[in-house]
């Protein structure tokens, strides 16, 4: 009994050890069948070199869209009166309106943006979000990339390469960052939700319904930034409706992927608005005395004086100045103290742009980089 036992246990054992040596033996072959149904890496010195990436990209973690939390808007009592005024005014259809409201919705992180804006910071923690070393080398690319069309804008509006990359590198960095939320939504949340400039905007809402209507867009889908400006440029809907051009020729005015149109629309902006050839901008000030406080601003510097009239305040260019243009003083917060500049009318005309002297000086340092 006990050698019968022994001899089954044995001849068990070693049935075991050849199902354990089988499986070991098929889990081998199926890593080699795996190892070499692999694409193999080159070794890292035989590798292809990176494509060369833009000087200036979108965060990697940054969602493409931001969507309302709840949309659905269209019961709104406010929201059914301006379907109605759209009905009415321009002939909308009510039921199609009322379906893109369905989906259109109050973004909260929107109305958070507007309480605390870039502006509101001093010019010295203003200026480190733009003058960055990417943002200078992105704007170098872009009118490298774009020099045809630079110069095409140049020639037919009379608003220099640099003026216009600076604007689209402060707007978007060169089109990078357009904006991430519909723009049917920042729109409505600001129409609906934001008293102090509710008309402002019901307006603008008013304007981007009429532009996707002519020019073929839906709805839902143009995307903007959190106050409803688009594309490269940045455009709000009136001012895409009036002064958005067509650079190129092909009968469109696409500013979001075209950066062409986006380039002669912002031209076209500034000439507009009265910019003038060849004048200068702004120029660093020195002071002495008390008598510049009569003239200085903080918030809207005028060009209503000669440098002349200036001098007798005790206000003089630091950099030569051509011509006998009327001239202003900004004072803006440096970190050791204010910083001063006098500003000309090209100056003021970057300012109804946006109407932030930071922003004007942010855009014209821009250009004094390239």
């Amino acid at each position: 009994m006990l050698s019968s036992s022994f001899t089954s246990k044995r001849h068990s054992m070693n049935v075991m050890n050849k199902k354990i040596l089988a499986l070991l033996l098929s889990g081998a072959c199926l890593a080699l069948v795996s190892c070499s149904s692999k694409t193999p890496t080159a070794p890292a010195d035989r590798q292809a070199p990176n494509k060369a990436e833009p000087a200036v990209k979108p965060a990697a973690d940054e969602p493409k869209v931001l969507l309302p939390p709840s949309p659905g808007i269209s019961q709104r009592p406010a929201v059914r009166e301006f379907i109605a005024d759209m009905s009415r005014k321009h002939g909308f259809s009510t039921a199609e309106l009322t379906r893109a409201f369905d989906e259109a919705g109050i973004v909260p992180s929107i109305l958070d943006a507007m309480a605390k804006p870039y502006e509101a910071k001093p010019w010295h923690a203003y200026r480190k979000l733009f003058l960055t070393e990417k943002r200078i080398n992105g704007g170098r690319e872009f009118m490298s990339l774009n020099a045809a069309a630079l110069a095409k804008a140049k020639s037919r509006y009379g608003v220099p390469p640099e003026m216009v990359t600076a604007i689209i590198g402060v707007e978007s960095a060169y089109g990078f960052r357009p904006g991430k939320y519909r723009v049917i939504d920042s729109l409505s949340t600001l129409a609906f939700d934001y008293p102090r400039r509710a008309s402002f905007f019901r307006s603008e809402l008013e304007q981007f319904l009429l532009l996707c209507r002519e020019e073929g867009m839906d709805y839902l889908t143009p995307l903007g930034s959190y106050a409803g400006a688009m594309g490269m440029p940045q455009f709000m809907p009136s001012s895409y409706r009036k002064l958005a051009a067509d650079g190129d020729g092909d009968g469109k005015r696409d500013i979001w992927n075209n950066p062409a149109d986006a380039i002669a629309s912002v031209a076209n902006y500034f000439a507009k608005n009265g910019w003038h050839s060849g004048e200068p901008i702004a120029v660093p000030a020195r002071i002495s005395g008390d008598g510049y406080q009569s003239v200085v601003s903080t918030k809207n510097p005028k060009p209503t004086h000669t440098l002349g009239q200036l001098a007798s305040l005790g206000v003089t260019p630091e950099e030569p100045v051509s011509g006998g243009q009327k001239a202003g003083l900004v004072q803006l917060a440096g970190e050791t103290g204010p910083d001063y500049w006098i500003t000309f009318h090209n100056f003021s005309v970057i300012m109804r742009y946006n109407h932030s002297p930071l922003y004007a000086m942010a855009a014209y340092e821009l250009t004094r980089e390239w």
